[in-house]
């Protein structure tokens, strides 16, 4: 136990030592302006700001945002990855390690309803009903995840503690899993100068999520089955999500 916890202390401090997450904050705030000067801020027909030709996307300012919370996610992806690794592999863990997944969504989901587009609300020039119901797929998809990791990490803190017993309550982080995982394969960032380098990164994070989802509703399906079958499917469903949390740490554009 004592080896497991220093691995995750010195995961959590090489990932906050890295240059990724101090090259965000070095970002000057200024830019913005400084392109809308440069270029001329206009706004679309939906009402939403854009800047010139290239616009947001493409920009160093925007790359660095998106690198940031891909990055962000993967770190608390990879931390509850671990700790359902440490489970499948029969490792004696406290109790509390399996309130990390459901912890982990809690911090993705807020934070993607919160900062996932700079344009977006609440942070942004967008309203609400702009964001969750206007014509930005992109913004929409983003705000989706946000719904599923919350939505999943209330069912898994309610199952986890037994207050949800029932084999439904496996649903939400199974299904919408699944669904999140395929609209990878159609998310795409607008006129971004690398988008074949981002679909390429979607497309390996949808196959790994697509992975993950299908061991975990196997785990549920097989739970009368044998018990070593039970830990294989346990095994397959957290190599898939640590696997998932390295590639958005190791996610740019």
């Amino acid at each position: 136990m004592k080896q497991w916890a220093s691995l995750l202390s010195v995961l959590v401090l090489m990932v906050a030592q890295s240059p990724w997450w101090t090259d965000v904050r070095a970002q000057p705030s200024s830019e913005p302006h400084q392109m809308s000067v440069a270029s001329g801020a206009t706004n679309n027909p939906h009402g939403e700001h854009v800047v010139g030709d290239g616009g947001w996307e493409g920009s160093a300012q925007g790359v660095a945002y998106s690198e940031f919370n891909h990055r962000f996610a993967g770190l608390f992806v990879l931390l509850f990855g671990l700790a359902e690794l440490g489970h499948a592999l029969r490792y004696p863990m406290p109790f509390w390690t399996r309130l990390v997944l459901p912890s982990a969504l809690s911090v993705i989901g807020a934070y993607l309803l919160i900062w996932s587009d700079h344009k977006a609300w609440p942070i942004g020039s967008l309203s609400f009903v702009q964001t969750f119901f206007g014509q930005d797929q992109e913004i929409i998809q983003h705000k989706f995840y946000g719904v599923f990791s919350a939505t999943a990490a209330v069912s898994e803190t309610l199952r986890r503690i037994g207050w949800a017993q029932h084999p439904a309550w496996v649903a939400p982080l199974v299904f919408l899993g699944l669904v999140g995982a395929l609209l990878l394969f159609f998310h795409s960032h607008g006129n971004h100068p690398a988008n074949h380098t981002i679909e390429l990164h979607h497309a390996l994070l949808g196959s790994l999520g697509v992975g993950a989802a299908i061991s975990n509703a196997m785990i549920s399906w097989t739970s009368g089955a044998s018990p070593h079958l039970v830990k294989r499917w346990e095994v397959a469903w957290a190599g898939f999500v640590v696997l998932m949390g390295i590639q958005l740490l190791m996610y740019f554009e």
